[in-house]
C-alpha cells in the first residue's frame, strides 16, 4: 500500500496543470508563429496573467496607436475562457473593465477548447475594428479615436508592466517621440525664421499665424511640401507657446488699429457737424 502511496504521489508531481502546459504550448507557438499587429506576453511570475499589445492596423481610426490589455485565464483553461481588460485608453473598448466578448468568460457556452492564446486575441483584433455594441464597450468619433491613438504612446510609456514586458515596443514609442520632438523643433524654427515656399516667397514671415488649408495650400495659395504640412498640423495639435504669444501680440495689434480707425472716423464726424452748422449760422444771418 505504501508502494502504491508513493508511485501515486510522484506521478502527481511529474505530471504539470493542463492550463500551464498548455499556456507554454501557446507561448511557444506564438514565438514561432507571430501575429499581425499582436505581441503578448506572461507574466514571468504568473503565466496565467497575459499582457498585449494591439498595433492599430493601417486604414482604421487607431493606426499609430498602441494598445495594452491584460488576459486572465483560469486554473481551468483551456476549458473555460479568460477573463479581456483593455488598459490603454482607445475610443472602442473601456479601460480596467471586463470585455463581454464570445472569447470572454462572459460567455462559457459559446467557447471552445481548442481555443489559444492567438485565437482570443485575433478575436478581440476583429471585434476592435467593428461598430458592434457590448458590455465594456464605448462610442466615440473618428477623430476622437485618432487623438486617442496619438496620446497611446506616452500613456503606455508610464506603466512599468509595459515597460517590463515589451522592451522593444518601447524603443520603437520613443524613436517615434523623439521624431515627432525634432520635428515640432524644425517647424518651430521655421515659424521664426521664416521658410520659403513654391512661390520663391517667404511663406512664414515672422508673427503669422499659419492655416493650412486641405488642398495643402497656405491662405495666399502658395503649395507647401508634404513635409511641412504635416509639421505644421503636429504644431497645431500642439500647445505652443512661441506660437501663441505672436498670435496674441498679432491681435491685439489689430485690435489696436480698429480702435483708432473708430476713432478718426468719429472725430471728423463731429468735425463736419462743426462746418454744417458754421454754414447754416452765416447763411440765417445774411
Amino acid at each position: 500500500m505504501e508502494v502504491k502511496k508513493m508511485s501515486s504521489s510522484g506521478s502527481s508531481a511529474r505530471k504539470q496543470p493542463t492550463a500551464i502546459s498548455r499556456m507554454k504550448q501557446d507561448y511557444m507557438r506564438l514565438k514561432r508563429d507571430p501575429l499581425p499587429y499582436i505581441t503578448a506576453e506572461p507574466l514571468p511570475n504568473n503565466i496565467l496573467e497575459w499582457h498585449y499589445v494591439v498595433k492599430g492596423p493601417e486604414d482604421t481610426p487607431y493606426f499609430g496607436g498602441y494598445y495594452h490589455g491584460t488576459l486572465l485565464f483560469p486554473r481551468e483553461f483551456p476549458f473555460k475562457p479568460p477573463s479581456i481588460y483593455m488598459l490603454t485608453p482607445n475610443g472602442r473598448f473601456k479601460t480596467n473593465t471586463r470585455l463581454c466578448l464570445s472569447i470572454s468568460d462572459f460567455h462559457p457556452d459559446t467557447w471552445n477548447p481548442t481555443w489559444c492564446v492567438g485565437t482570443i486575441l485575433t478575436g478581440l483584433l476583429s471585434f476592435m475594428l467593428e461598430t458592434t455594441a457590448t458590455l465594456g464597450s464605448i462610442e466615440t468619433t473618428t477623430y476622437e479615436k485618432q487623438q486617442l491613438a496619438k496620446k497611446s504612446l506616452a500613456f503606455n510609456l508610464k506603466n512599468s508592466q509595459f515597460v517590463e514586458l515589451f522592451p522593444e515596443i518601447c524603443d520603437e514609442i520613443n524613436k517615434r517621440l523623439q521624431n515627432e520632438k525634432e520635428q515640432k523643433m524644425k517647424t518651430l524654427n521655421m515659424l521664426a525664421n521664416g521658410g520659403s515656399n513654391s512661390c520663391g516667397n517667404s511663406i512664414i514671415p515672422n508673427g503669422t499665424n499659419v492655416k493650412i488649408n486641405n488642398n495643402n495650400t497656405l491662405a495666399n495659395g502658395c503649395a507647401v511640401a508634404n513635409g511641412a504640412v504635416g509639421a505644421l498640423g503636429n504644431l497645431n495639435d500642439a500647445n505652443v507657446g512661441p506660437v501663441q504669444d505672436l498670435n496674441a501680440v498679432k491681435n491685439l495689434t489689430n485690435s489696436y488699429l480698429n480702435w483708432q480707425s473708430n476713432l478718426i472716423i468719429i472725430i471728423c464726424f463731429a468735425i463736419f457737424a462743426l462746418v454744417v452748422n458754421y454754414v447754416l449760422k452765416n447763411i440765417n444771418q445774411e
